[in-house]
């Protein structure tokens, strides 16, 4: 794999399970799905005028006000980041208050927390927003054409941006392989997150190392290694699996 667009491309469908909500069948995806939607949310983002070297901004979950914090991170998160990735547009995970993206993935309720500058688009999960101006995340998504990305895009290239700096395709995907080696992960192994979406090291371990090796990202039950702070020989803070 050269670029994160290669995580989700089109020989790596399966009905094998990519993200698992224990208990939530609907909200789990296979990688057959998780590849699809992806494909889906880059289209419908690029109509929005994401493109290559065009920031996004993704603010992961929960979709309502309400809801479980420590489910992470939600499917939407991840469309967003595969998606916008796969076109060579650089993904800010967590962004400021006054983002310089073109398009914010955020839950609807959270819309309030981000001033845009004209031009740029809120993409809001959740809700629905009321404001018609806002796209429904969602709701666009389901109708977008799941047609895989037809350009190219540079292994060197900036793929994620947080605060503590950026990071290219290649050097995430190489963070992911040292994981993978570090902790012996495998297709039949699941990993956990237990730590908000805003690091890239969150990334690296909990989402791009399995993946990487056709295991699963799950938000529940037993893992073979568990993302965040803490002791234990099964985890691994998001520090140390930063690029």
């Amino acid at each position: 794999m050269d670029t994160l667009g290669d995580v989700v491309a089109p020989d790596r469908r399966s009905e094998a399970l990519a993200y698992e909500r224990p208990g939530d069948r609907s909200r789990s995806y296979s990688y057959s799905a998780l590849c699809t939607d992806t494909w889906k949310a880059g289209n419908l983002m690029r109509h929005y005028g994401v493109r290559e070297g065009v920031a996004v901004g993704v603010v992961d979950g929960p979709k309502d006000p309400e809801g479980d914090r420590s489910i992470r991170p939600i499917p939407e998160s991840l469309l967003a980041v595969f998606g916008a990735a796969a076109l060579g547009a650089p993904v800010r995970l967590d962004p400021p208050a006054e983002p310089d993206v073109r398009a914010l993935v955020c839950p609807d309720h959270r819309r309030s927390d981000y001033t845009l500058a004209p031009g740029s688009k809120y993409l809001a999960y959740g809700g629905p927003p009321e404001d018609p101006t806002v796209a429904h995340f969602e709701r666009e998504l389901w109708s977008e054409n799941p047609i895989q990305f037809p350009d190219p895009v540079d292994p060197d290239s900036v793929a994620v941006v947080d605060a503590d700096g950026e990071y290219t395709h290649a050097s995430l995907l190489s963070a992911a392989e040292g994981v993978v080696e570090a902790y012996g992960l495998t297709a039949d192994d699941s990993v956990a997150i237990d730590t908000p979406l805003d690091d890239a090291g969150t990334l690296v371990a909990g989402v791009l190392a399995p993946l990487s090796v056709g295991g699963t990202i799950t938000t529940g039950g037993d893992a073979a290694l568990v993302v965040g702070e803490g002791d234990g020989e099964n985890r691994i803070a998001p520090a140390a699996a930063r690029p």
